[in-house]
């Protein structure tokens, strides 16, 4: 679900100026999973931005606000979310606690840093989705823990029907700032892109594995 429209275009438009967003179909880009992709995105340049930083704070307060109402703690999943989800617990005066992909090695051994006690409200604050899967294991292990999840906010989301099917299927709302379809509207309208690359990204969209296989 986008928060709001007009807000997903400057979200989109912000991070394609920053160069947070690359677009390249001749030199696809390789995701962590392997898959091939003429996007990648790295949020975290927005950090080093202090008006587009403070714009995505402030929409993801107002989104958790209106789409989930008072809330008990705010979550960051590492390591991207991390520094989102201080900005908005500091902005919103809430604790603020952070899930790593896997248990420390050492110490506490810990998956869960900072403080969090069964029954409270919790909403998970991601830079960006794309299969959803290691988001997912955030709100699963806070569950395990006891926390009541009310939703996920992310920057941006690719949108993949992947995606679509395991939010559902965890039983978790999510809400983005932006997504694929506002991302390609504003890339090719501002010139981001030609009307040639516009089909491979819409290809790739449709079915990111064979576009990735066919690339191998």
């Amino acid at each position: 679900m986008i928060y709001n429209s007009d807000s997903a275009a400057k979200v989109a438009e912000s991070l394609l100026q920053i160069k947070a967003i690359k677009l390249n179909n001749a030199e696809p880009f390789t995701w962590a999973s392997g898959l091939k992709s003429p996007i990648y995105c790295d949020n975290r340049i927005a950090l080093s931005f202090p008006k587009i930083r403070t714009y995505i704070r402030q929409q993801i307060v107002e989104a958790i606000e209106d789409k989930f109402g008072e809330v008990d703690v705010i979550a960051g999943v590492a390591t991207a979310g991390i520094p989102q989800a201080a900005l908005v617990a500091a902005a919103m005066g809430l604790p603020l606690v952070y899930v790593r992909s896997s248990e420390k090695k050492h110490g506490m051994t810990n998956k869960i840093e900072g403080v969090i006690n069964p029954g409270q409200s919790v909403v998970v604050i991601e830079d960006l989705v794309s299969t959803g899967k290691s988001s997912l294991k955030a709100v699963d292990a806070l569950r395990g823990a006891g926390a009541s999840v009310k939703g996920m906010v992310a920057i941006f989301t690719y949108g993949l029907l992947k995606a679509a099917e395991n939010f559902e299927k965890a039983n978790c709302q999510l809400v983005t700032l932006s997504d694929y379809e506002n991302l390609v509207k504003i890339a090719t309208e501002g010139n981001y892109i030609s009307n040639s690359d516009l089909l491979p990204l819409m290809d790739w969209r449709k079915d990111p594995q064979a576009w990735s296989d066919a690339r191998k």
